[in-house]
């Protein structure tokens, strides 16, 4: 088989992965949508635009979920003044969208958090939307030892669980929280 060919099927592998298991006249797998790999969504709240770059390579925190979408326009529907003198801290972050909205609104300070693999993505977020002074991306992995944090007014989380066995986790940080958070 010329190189090419190889590369080809590669190729195709790499978009459908169980592309294998489906027969022209017999499917055993139902053809799947494609993957979200490194795509720059332009979004919009109400008075918010933001550009959010999105990749399911690093799991599904790297996807712009229904809940973040919602979260950030009940956000903006609350107003700048809501957020104007409020440090927000956002839990299961991913792409950083409610944080990032957060900070579009006013926020003075806003940490974003997420597990390692989601952090590039995060300070990609972050700069793209030139809000470096305002957002900190930080690793935060739930049931583990907190970042240190000055303070903390607000805690956003939007779709953060899809994996139950977290959740005991998920409370356990924000017990943690609790006592540097004033609402």
């Amino acid at each position: 088989m010329p190189g090419s060919d190889i590369a080809e099927e590669e190729q195709l592998d790499f978009s459908d992965p169980l592309r294998h298991l489906r027969v022209d006249d017999e499917a055993l797998v139902p053809v799947q949508p494609p993957s979200i790999q490194r795509q720059i969504q332009n979004l919009n709240f109400g008075s918010v635009e933001l550009q959010l770059l999105v990749d399911a390579g690093p799991g599904c925190g790297g996807i712009a979920w229904p809940a973040g979408e919602v979260l950030s326009n009940y956000l903006v529907h609350r107003g700048s003044a809501y957020l104007a003198e409020r440090h927000v801290l956002e839990l299961g972050s991913g792409t950083g969208l409610v944080g990032l909205v957060a900070a579009k609104l006013g926020s003075p300070k806003v940490i974003i958090t997420d597990q390692s693999p989601l952090l590039n993505m995060m300070n990609q977020n972050v700069a793209l939307n030139k809000l470096s002074d305002v957002v900190v991306p930080l690793e935060l992995d739930w049931g583990k030892e907190l970042p240190k944090l000055e303070r903390v007014d607000m805690i956003l989380a939007a779709d953060c669980v899809y994996f139950e066995p977290s959740f005991p986790l998920l409370v356990e940080t924000l017990t943690a929280l609790s006592n540097i958070a004033s609402q």
